[in-house]
């Protein structure tokens, strides 16, 4: 004779105290569940309408300047702190945490062209349309002393922007030519030089940090190593770099912002094709700034907006404006990847969420859980086209949008032309270039 008996385990089931939540038995098995995927396809899609309701990226605004904020700097060690230039000459040091200003310096006269950190955190230095660089302590002066400059150089020519090494003492400046300083010395270690037009911008890679590159007027993109003291190989493209950033986690990856509304993604050891031609913006690109990840940057624009990529998409994510933002000059990333910063014509510094649905504060942990599992369904059905519709939709000013119709007409009449073109000529006389390779003019080593 059997006996069939139910064994049950209490602690399967029953509540350990009655804030606790049920336990409730699941059977995942794919059979007894045959509405699972139009169940997860709603859920996925709410989630997705949910994160369009709560973006809002928008946090602070730090005003005080009283002219155009025309560059920034973040501190190597304090998430907090961060440094701005503005076009009437004057350095104010921010504490983001308050949103105040906690000390402003009177440092050039006329624009500052340029400013950065060094790699300890202790001081900064500067350079102005005055022709010269200064340092300054980045503690203010203690009670009864008068704010000076550590070390000014004064140089023969103006100095359009600096940059420091991230490990060595030591910087570089740009105008006429590219000087590498040693903090110690009034004279540089060495120039370097290559063509007869101004120099925008220079930036040092932070991974092989003997390495520089520099963008110069007459289209040019040139590499440098402090090691030989003479230029490695430039790229000329069709029209005038603004500035580069180096990712921070791929020594060889930089991308260039350009003047013809693009941004460039390279890699230095094959300069004639971009890795990836970044296109969104309706003005020239006047500065870019990589996240600490290495995955994303974030570009600013004369076109009033800043927009975030995806290192390996061609279109941008996000796209951040308001009403009163002008044109917008610098832009920087915090080094926690949460934040962005940027400065704009009309005198204010804005502090944006890097991803503009994010609940900032403490999480408790089944609030973590949900988010996860959200995230994970919308990657699920990021292809449907109903989400896919609602997670791209961005609301656009007048301007930009226009301009945006305005270039895919353009555009397509190009492709129209050239297409004609190739039909009404001898095959293989109306080449097919592809459109990373349309904006290189040359490469020269």
């Amino acid at each position: 004779m059997k006996v069939k008996m139910l064994s049950r385990n209490p602690d399967n089931y029953v509540r350990e105290t009655k804030l606790d939540l049920q336990r409730v038995p699941r059977n995942y098995d794919p059979t007894l569940h045959p509405f699972e995927v139009p169940r997860e396809y709603i859920r996925a899609l709410n989630a997705t309408k949910l994160e369009r309701v709560f973006a809002k990226p928008f946090l602070a605004s730090l005003d005080g300047h009283r002219d155009g904020v025309n560059c920034l700097a973040k501190h190597p060690k304090s998430l907090a702190t961060v440094l701005s230039g503005a076009c009437d000459g004057e350095v104010k040091i921010w504490n983001l945490t308050n949103r105040k200003c906690i000390r402003t310096i009177q440092a050039h006269e006329g624009f500052v062209r340029g400013i950065c950190t060094r790699f300890c955190g202790t001081s900064f230095f500067t350079v102005g349309d005055d022709k010269t660089v200064k340092q300054w302590k980045m503690d203010g002066p203690s009670y009864g002393e008068v704010e000076e400059p550590l070390h000014t150089i004064l140089g023969k020519t103006v100095y359009t922007g600096i940059d420091h090494h991230w490990k060595d003492p030591a910087f570089a400046t740009c105008g006429q030519q590219v000087d590498i300083w040693d903090e110690q010395r009034t004279n540089p270690i060495c120039s370097m030089t290559w063509g007869f037009d101004s120099i925008n911008s220079v930036k040092f890679n932070p991974i092989e940090t003997f390495i520089l590159g520099s963008c110069a007027s007459d289209r040019n993109i040139v590499l440098y190593d402090m090691r030989q003291a003479t230029p490695l190989k430039k790229v000329i493209l069709d029209m005038r770099t603004n500035t580069i950033c180096w990712n921070p986690m791929e020594a060889f990856i930089f991308t260039a912002a350009n003047e013809d509304y693009n941004l460039y993604t390279f890699d230095m050891r094959a300069l004639d094709t971009p890795v990836k031609v970044h296109m969104d913006h309706v003005s020239a690109v006047l500065d870019v700034d990589y996240c600490p990840t290495g995955k994303e940057f974030v570009s600013a624009s004369f076109d009033k907006s800043i927009r975030i990529f995806p290192v390996n998409k061609s279109r941008s994510r996000e796209v951040y404006h308001t009403k009163r933002m002008q044109h917008v000059i610098c832009v920087r990333w915090t080094a926690d990847s949460k934040y962005i910063m940027c400065g704009s014509d009309e005198m204010n510094i804005r502090l944006w969420k890097a991803n503009a649905s994010e609940k900032l504060g403490v999480l408790a942990s089944r609030e973590r859980a949900a988010q996860d599992y959200n995230q994970k369904l919308k990657e699920k059905f990021q292809h449907h086209p109903q989400i896919k519709r609602i997670a791209r939709h961005r609301h656009l000013p007048k301007s930009i949008y226009s301009q945006i119709q305005e270039q895919r007409i353009m555009r397509e009449a190009r492709r129209r032309k050239e297409l004609n073109r190739r039909k009404h000529s001898k095959p293989g006389s109306v080449p097919v270039v592809e459109e990373r390779k349309k904006h290189v003019v040359a490469v020269v080593k």
